[in-house]
């Protein structure tokens, strides 16, 4: 099947209009009309290669949604019609101890779970070009016309949430979702949130739907004013008198920073075992002074996006709490313009593509 998309083909280039073959449903898949697909810094890190793991040409986009046009003979969880989302996965072994417990973000198979674009999560098990568990070495995103997806790895959208503030949730709602889950934040925590870009302010508008007290931390002076906006405390991170003044004071801290940063100043200010959890970085970090963490039996974790059943959840979530990300609709013709404005943190608080508009490129 015939899809147009925009694709990077070298880590220099632009996106620009690619046209690949579809893979046409299997029984148990569904194929899906892209309407909306959120812009994740993930899809820069990839495009540009930062994480040397890129496999060209790359169509990025796993904030999907759109409308189911075809099913599979197979299929029952979605109908023709049904609004649904793709969010960072499309597949997993569903053999390994992590898939049967429902995680497979975390799969152990041969290639790791099959990301929506650029292949297995985990590629440099393979060889260059060689085929891998999956039966391909490759895989194309949502900035594209269609996507087709096993039944299990798509997701319902609720009837009252907006569907292009419903593709961010995909990615950054349940990336920070997840670790606020598994770490167990309740009502009255004293939360921190490192960050307050598209991964942060998300964060920090789930902890708070779910009681905590919320402070934001920020290198950058234009996002000291979404305090009124998101109704919680903000700082500079590097308000050194601040940070003395909240020392030990918080439950859990989590870093939504999307590259390597030092973590250290934070730590001092957890409560004796609590944790500062990384889910923004998947680069080396700066290294941690263990002694402020053995002395106050203090923790450093990290956490990978999140479940299938964490990513229904999170949605579900946001629609019961009337919350989602603050977005600003672009058409894709626009989206080498918003990369950089997302590098140079000029965008508040993620670009959604309004996928309509790459009609225009056959016209």
């Amino acid at each position: 099947m015939k899809t147009l998309g925009y694709a990077a083909k070298h880590s220099f280039s632009n996106l620009a209009p690619y046209e690949f073959e579809r893979d046409p449903c299997a029984e148990n898949e569904v194929e899906i009309v892209v309407q909306f697909c959120g812009v994740c810094h993930s899809d820069i890190h990839q495009v540009k290669k930062e994480w040397n793991n890129t496999i060209y040409p790359c169509v990025p986009g796993h904030e999907i949604v759109g409308v189911v046009r075809k099913v599979g003979t197979s299929v029952t969880r979605h109908a023709v019609g049904d609004l649904v989302g793709v969010g960072c996965m499309i597949d997993s072994c569903r053999k390994c101890e992590p898939c049967k417990l429902k995680e497979e973000n975390y799969c152990e198979g041969p290639n790791g779970a099959l990301a929506t674009y650029n292949g297995p999560m985990v590629p440099a098990k393979q060889a260059p070009g060689e085929i891998n568990t999956y039966g391909r070495d490759n895989t194309f995103g949502g900035y594209s016309e269609t996507v087709v997806v096993p039944e299990d790895f798509v997701l319902k959208i609720p009837a009252n949430l907006r569907p292009e503030v419903a593709a961010p949730i995909l990615c950054a709602g349940v990336t920070t979702y997840s670790p606020l889950k598994h770490w167990g934040v309740k009502a009255g925590d004293r939360v921190g949130v490192l960050g307050c870009g598209g991964l942060g302010h998300m964060a920090a508008k789930l902890a708070k739907a779910m009681g905590a007290h919320v402070t934001v931390f920020t290198a950058t002076d234009n996002k000291l004013d979404v305090a009124s906006s998101l109704g919680v405390e903000i700082v500079r991170e590097d308000d050194k008198e601040a940070l003395k003044l909240m020392k030990s004071s918080f439950d859990f801290i989590l870093s939504t920073i999307p590259e390597s940063h030092d973590i250290n100043p934070f730590i001092q200010l957890l409560k004796r075992d609590s944790v500062i959890v990384v889910c923004g970085a998947l680069e080396p970090m700066k290294p941690v002074d263990n002694q402020a963490l053995a002395f106050h039996r203090k923790q450093v974790a990290a956490s990978l996006i999140g479940s299938i059943a964490d990513t229904q959840e999170v949605l579900d979530f946001c629609a019961e709490h009337g919350i989602g990300p603050d977005i600003e609709l672009i058409p894709i013709q626009d989206i080498n313009v918003a990369i950089k404005k997302i590098i140079d943190s000029k965008v508040r608080f993620r670009y959604v593509i309004d996928m309509a508009t790459l009609a225009r490129e056959k016209s």
